[in-house]
């Protein structure tokens, strides 16, 4: 499993150093302007209350916006689930199953590596890989911060990257349990990304509409701190999160455990999680 994690990482270091450093940058160029901001907040906050609340249900609380987590929340960390979470889904997504209808994935388990040792050391590479990334961008920020006001201590400035990094393995998870699931993985990325985008959009319009307090429940984006994290992590909505992409592993595992390898891609549009008999009855009415 060593092997698999060690070359699964070497290949995401393009990936990890591009969204970490890119996003690092953009940090780095909003966090000075909190000192603009910070100076001119009697302007702003009759600009800011002067927009409708429900624009603002997709940023954050615009009265918060003069404190280091309001305005970090409403220029940095509002957005990061959708943004971040297309790298996750799309790596998750193609953790196996790229390989899969590459018609490479049987010619690597030809070699004497259990499937348990492909599984879980490819899985163990995206979670470095993700938690890679936020920390560049922490380090980012950290950096950046000795010369603005916006004063955060660097543990408390590291919370909401991990609540971002707890929503990050979920929705990756989850789009690696649907890429066992669906029949390709395009279709997997696809269904993942609509929950992704769902769940933003219902988490931010049931802080304009209590009707939605019901649904947004079952949002995993309504326990996402973002910058509020600052003032104190919520363990249970952290550890809640994990515990789903825990799930996902385990029924994405299982899911593998017991499927058949498609043969150089071939079938890619069949269910392959469906037992052998039913299969066959479907690929004979196909």
């Amino acid at each position: 499993m060593v092997t698999i994690f060690r070359h699964a990482l070497a290949r995401s270091w393009g990936q990890i150093l591009a969204w970490g450093l890119s996003l690092a940058l953009l940090g780095a160029f909003l966090v000075p302007f909190y000192d603009t901001v910070a100076s001119q907040k009697e302007q702003l906050m009759g600009l800011l209350q002067s927009y409708p609340p429900e624009l603002w249900a997709f940023f954050g609380d615009a009265s918060t916006m003069f404190t280091p987590e309001g305005y970090l929340t409403i220029e940095f960390f509002s957005y990061m689930p959708l943004i971040v979470g297309i790298y996750a889904i799309l790596l998750g997504s193609g953790l196996l199953a790229g390989d899969e209808e590459n018609g490479t994935l049987d010619l690597i388990l030809a070699h004497p590596v259990s499937r348990a040792a492909l599984f879980f050391g490819r899985l163990l590479a995206f979670a470095v890989a993700t938690a890679a990334i936020l920390f560049i961008v922490w380090l980012g920020f950290v950096i950046v911060m000795n010369w603005s006001t916006l004063n955060v201590d660097w543990d408390k400035m590291a919370l909401p990257f991990l609540s971002l990094l707890a929503v990050l393995l979920l929705f990756g998870t989850l789009a690696l349990l649907l890429s066992m699931l669906l029949p390709s993985r395009r279709a997997a990325a696809m269904v993942a990304g609509i929950l992704l985008v769902a769940s933003f959009f219902i988490t931010s319009l049931a802080r304009v509409d209590k009707n939605l307090d019901t649904v947004a429940r079952f949002s995993p984006l309504n326990y996402y701190q973002s910058g509020e994290a600052i003032k104190g992590l919520n363990g249970g909505w952290f550890l809640g999160l994990l515990a789903c992409s825990l799930v996902c592993t385990i029924l994405a595992w299982w899911c593998f455990g017991r499927r058949d390898i498609r043969v150089g891609g071939e079938g890619s549009w069949r269910w392959s999680w469906l037992p052998l008999p039913a299969r066959l009855r479907q690929s004979k009415a196909s």
